[in-house]
Formats: C-alpha cells, structure tokens, sequence
C-alpha cells in the first residue's frame, strides 16, 4: 500500500465507529450535546441541531425498548419502558420545582394532566386509527384494558379533581395530611396494578390480534438485552433532557403567539413522551393494539402514581403552594375521556369512529392549552 493510500485508509478507531449500529451511537451523541447546551439558551441554529440529535435519541428509545420487549415478553416490555420514561420525567420535574418560583406552582399538575391527556387520547386514538384502516377494527382484551383505564380514572381523580374540592387548605391544594394520603393510595394502586398485569392475570395484557414475524423471531441473549436496556435508559435521560434544552425557544414561540405559560408544558410533555407515541404507533403496524394501549395506559399510570409520591416527598424542600386541582375546563376535559375510553375498550373492539373520537378529544386539548 502506497503513502497516499495510507493517508486515505481510515484509522482503526475510525473503522470501528463505522461499524457500531447508529442506534448505539445516537443516544451517546445525545448526551454529549446534553451537556454541552445544558444551562444555556441556545440560538435558532443551535435548537435545529438539538432537535434532530433529540429525534435521532427517541428512535433509539424506541428500537432498545423493543428489544428488551422481546426479551421480556409482554406486558414487561412496555411496563419498562413506561416506567424509565416517568422516572426520568419526575426527576426532571422535581429539579425544576425545587429550582424554580412560583412560577412552578402548577408545574406538576400540567405535566402530569397533559400525560394523561396525550397518553389516553393521542396515542390510544392514534393506535386504534392504524390498526383500523388496516384491518377496520381493532382487537384487544377488554378485561385487562379497562381495569387500566379504571385505575388511570382513579388516579386522576384523586390526585387532580379532589383537590379543587377539598377545604382543609385555601385554593386548589392538598393539605398535608391529603397530599401524604394521595401519595399512599397512588403507590399502593399502581403497585397492585403491576401485579395483576404482570403475575395474577398477565394474559389479560397479551395481544390477541398480533401477526408481526418478530413474534418468530429468536429472543435476544441476555448480554444484547442488558446492554439495550442501558442504552434505552441513556437515550430517554437524553430525551428528557434535550427537551428541557429546546424549552427557552418552545417559551418564545408560545409568548410570539399569545398563548399561556401552560402550553409550554403541553409542548415539552409531547417531546418527553414521544418515545411511547413512536413506539405505540409502531406496534399498531404491526397489528398489536394491545401493546400499544398497554404503553398508553401504562404510561398515565406511571406519570401520576409515581410523579405525585415524588412530589408530596420533595413538598418538604418547596417553598409555596403545591396547586394539583384541575380547572372547570381540565375538569370537562377528563370526565369525557374517561366516558368514551370506557365506551371504547369495554366491547373489545373499536373502529375508525373511536379513534378519531379520541383524536379529537386531543386536538381539543390542545387547541385549549394554547387558546383557553
């Protein structure tokens, strides 16, 4: 080999970065722009690059989570990735509470209101509108669907709607005896939820209309697995965290348009669970509603029965009110999400129509958070 062609010949540690798959690669760039555009406020060109870096990180989270999926079977694969997204999530909010102001006041009552929002109306009617115009409906067991649908309803009323209601403390708060009561009851419901859909009656969370060739496909080996689940931890730390990079310039477009400061945590809360949307929409192609509706629930499950025992534990180091109720048109908004998703999963089938029924129920949400 000549000079030249030496000079031309890529460097062994060059050839070996070509060679690792971009899914490995992309949550490791993602957390190297992580820390070097944390704490500032980034120009327009710089949020550009942010945002592909954190595109490229939610596919990843995706294609790890799937693998470990496959490792773990239903209904663990879309129980982990659920709960790796909400740990992240809260730590996210919790740091931001505790550095914020008042402004902070209603920051975890929005984010985890617009979880569940995008969780049971965005993505569920997402899944069912592709399984739908595939196969014009969309099958699923009903007894494991609605039980979850029961305990997100629960959950949200609980936490969110009683404290409207309540009169031990002035405004929309818990006092401190409620909120330690809330945070009791939302641990215990989510931990006895989890045991039902993955030991007592974990057939009721398995899909029954899947026929994706991956179900013939080997399962991973333990090492593939256990490094997958690294990268998918690494890769949604990354997307929450980019997220959170991307607020400054979300807060400036929402002043630009007149909208309220709410909206921003509608945005960063549709960027956090993007990984469950992806991957929800995903399984649908594949013909597995049942995933997808266990990653939707599963995930506003999540976000509440581990974001507000979070925060009543953080509650000791906040300085100011902690307001969790919802508003008149919050409140509207939930009680009818939880009529038509009891109207949508009880028969264990739905159509075109429940989809977009949902849909709609989302853009509603929206269109209010921006324009109320």
């Amino acid at each position: 080999m000549s000079t030249e062609d030496l000079d031309k010949a890529p460097s062994a540690p060059l050839r070996a970065l070509r060679r690792l798959p971009w899914m490995v690669v992309a949550p490791v760039v993602a957390v190297f722009i992580l820390a070097g555009t944390w704490g500032s406020k980034p120009g327009a060109a710089i949020l550009v690059v942010v945002g592909v870096v954190l595109a490229g990180a939610v596919t990843s989270a995706v294609h790890h989570a799937e693998v470990v999926a496959h490792r773990a079977g239903e209904p663990f694969g879309s129980l982990i990735l659920a709960v790796a997204v909400t740990v992240i999530e809260v730590g996210l909010i919790v740091t931001l509470m505790v550095s914020g102001g008042s402004e902070t006041d209603t920051l975890a009552r929005d984010t985890v209101f617009a979880a569940v929002m995008i969780t049971c109306n965005g993505i569920v009617g997402l899944s069912i509108l592709i399984v739908a115009l595939r196969r014009h409906t969309a099958a699923f067991n009903a007894e494991g669907t609605a039980s979850a649908l029961a305990t997100v309803a629960t959950l949200a009323t609980v936490c969110l709607v009683l404290p409207r209601f309540t009169t031990s403390a002035p405004g929309p708060q818990f006092s401190g005896a409620q909120l330690a009561f809330a945070a009791v009851a939302s641990v215990a419901l989510y931990g006895l939820f989890v045991i039902v859909q993955t030991v007592r009656h974990r057939d009721y969370f398995v899909a029954v209309d899947a026929t994706d060739d991956d179900d013939h496909v080997a399962p991973p080996s333990d090492r593939q697995t256990l490094i997958s689940l690294g990268l998918l931890v690494v890769a949604l730390f990354a997307v929450v965290g980019l997220a959170k990079v991307e607020s400054p310039g979300i807060e400036d477009a929402v002043d630009a348009i007149g909208a309220p400061q709410s909206a921003v945590g509608v945005v960063i809360a549709l960027l956090v669970l993007a990984p469950e949307t992806v991957a929800a929409a995903r399984n649908s192609l594949r013909g597995r509603t049942q995933t997808s509706l266990n990653l939707a629930y599963g995930s506003a499950m999540a976000s509440i029965g581990l974001t507000i025992p979070a925060i009543a534990v953080a509650s000791i180091w906040l300085e100011g009110p902690l307001e969790l109720g919802l508003g008149s048109t919050q409140m509207v908004l939930l009680a009818i999400t939880v009529v038509v998703g009891a109207f949508t999963v009880l028969p264990g089938r739905a159509t075109l129509q429940e989809g977009g029924v949902h849909l709609v129920l989302f853009a509603a949400f929206v269109f209010l958070a921006i324009n109320p």
